[in-house]
C-alpha cells in the first residue's frame, strides 16, 4: 500500500529509533537464538528544548543532528529504522469485514469504511491496515484494525531520519511499540501476567500515558499533562539553573543536599498520586474494579525509589519495566547502564523487535 507500512515491515536487519520531546534513542537487537533476542547496542541521545512540541517536529535540522550523534555512538552499520509516531497523532480503529475476501477487496473495503472515520480526505492521509483474526461473534467475519495519520506527519519523521543519513523502512505507533516490548516485561510477572490487569505507565518529559491491559488487549487508556520537566523547571527555579544544566545536574547526581527532600521526594509524591487517580479513573469508567500490577516506564521511571512510593500511594505492586532482562548483552552494552536506562527504552525497545516480524 505504502512505501512505508505500519504493519508490515520487510525482513531486513533494522534498529528501533524513538524520538521523544526529551531524547532520541535508539536500540538493536540480534537473534540470540531459542527465540530469545540479544541486545547488541543502544544509544540515548538529549534532545534540545522545542524541537519537538506536542510530538511535532518543529526544528528538523536539530533533531537530525541529534539522530546523527546517537546513530554515529551506537556504531551500528544498519542505515534502516523503525520509527514511531505518537499515538495522539494516528486515528485507529477496528472494523468487521467479511470473511474470505481477496486483498483488492479487502483494500476497497477498508478505504469505504476508514471514509466514515477519519475527518480529512483519503489522497491527505497514510493509511495502513492489519487483519487481526475471526471476528469473535461470527465466524464468516474477520477484525480488521485501520490505522490512519496525517501525511506530513511522516514525512516529517522520515525526513528526520533521511537527513541523518538513515532510512526508515517501518513506522509504527508509539503505545504499538511499547506494547510490543511490554510483553517481555509481562513474563517476569507471577503466572507470566495472565489474566491479570495491568496498568502500564509511561511518565515521560510532558506526558503520562497509562495503558491498562488484560492478557495483551488494552481495555482502558489515558493521557495526562505530567512528566518530568516539572522536576527540572523547580530544580532550575530553586537553584537558579537554565534548563540544560538542571537536565544534567538532575541526570548526573549532583544537586545539592537538599534536593532529594525538598525536590525529588515531592515531585514523586506527586507522582504517584497522578497514577492513583488514574486508576480511580479507570475504575469509574470499566468493568474493572482492581489492578493486580503497576509496571512504570519512561524517562521519570529511573528515578531510583520511585516504584516504592508509588507502590505505598497505590497499595498495588509495582515493578520498573526492563524489557531486556532476560536477554543477553553483546559486550558492548554494561549492564549497569543498561539496567538505568532500560524504562525508558521500551518504544525502542518494541521497534528494534519489528525486524523479527515476518
Amino acid at each position: 500500500m505504502f512505501d512505508i507500512s505500519v504493519f508490515n515491515p520487510k525482513t531486513r536487519p533494522l534498529f528501533g529509533l524513538d524520538i521523544s520531546s526529551a531524547a532520541v534513542k535508539m536500540v538493536e537487537l540480534a537473534d540470540g537464538g531459542r527465540g530469545n533476542s540479544r541486545i547488541e547496542r543502544y544509544a540515548i541521545e538529549p534532545l534540545a528544548r522545542d524541537a519537538i512540541l506536542d510530538g511535532n517536529v518543529t526544528n528538523l535540522e536539530v533533531v537530525a543532528e541529534a539522530v546523527r550523534r546517537a546513530w554515529k555512538r551506537m556504531g551500528t552499520s544498519t542505515r534502516f529504522c523503525a520509527m514511531a509516531l505518537p499515538s495522539a497523532a494516528v486515528i485507529t480503529k477496528k472494523i468487521i469485514v467479511p470473511a474470505g475476501l481477496r486483498d483488492q477487496e479487502l483494500e476497497m473495503q477498508v478505504e469505504s469504511e476508514a471514509n466514515q472515520y477519519i475527518p480529512f480526505a483519503l489522497d491527505e492521509v497514510n493509511l495502513d491496515f492489519q487483519v487481526i483474526g475471526p471476528s469473535p461473534n461470527n465466524p464468516d467475519e474477520a477484525e480488521v484494525l485501520i490505522a490512519a495519520s496525517r501525511k506530513e506527519k511522516v514525512e516529517d519523521r522520515v525526513a528526520v531520519a533521511e537527513a541523518a543519513g538513515l532510512k526508515a523502512v517501518v513506522m509504527d505507533v508509539e503505545s504499538y511499540a511499547s506494547q510490543g516490548a511490554f510483553e517481555l516485561v509481562e513474563r517476569q510477572l507471577p503466572q507470566g501476567g495472565r489474566d491479570q490487569v495491568i496498568a502500564l505507565v509511561d511518565v515521560g518529559a510532558h506526558v503520562m500515558n497509562v495503558t491498562a491491559l488484560r492478557n495483551d488487549q488494552p481495555v482502558y487508556l489515558r493521557e495526562q499533562a505530567f512528566g518530568g520537566t516539572q522536576l527540572t523547571q523547580e530544580i532550575m527555579r530553586q537553584y537558579g539553573m537554565g534548563a540544560e544544566e538542571a537536565e544534567a545536574a538532575k541526570r548526573g547526581g549532583t544537586l545539592p543536599d537538599n534536593y532529594e527532600s525538598e525536590l525529588l521526594r515531592p515531585f514523586l509524591d506527586s507522582l504517584a498520586l497522578e497514577v492513583s487517580r488514574s486508576l480511580q479513573f479507570f475504575f469509574t469508567s470499566t468493568q474493572y474494579n482492581q489492578v493486580d500490577h503497576i509496571v512504570l516506564a519512561g524517562g521519570c521511571a529511573v528515578i531510583p525509589g520511585v516504584d516504592e512510593v508509588v507502590r505505598g500511594r497505590t497499595q498495588v505492586n509495582t515493578i520498573v519495566a526492563n524489557p531486556f532482562a532476560d536477554m543477553a548483552l553483546s559486550q558492548r552494552v554494561k549492564p549497569k547502564s543498561l539496567s538505568m536506562d532500560a524504562p525508558s527504552l521500551l518504544v525502542a525497545c518494541g521497534l528494534a523487535l519489528r525486524r523479527f516480524d515476518s
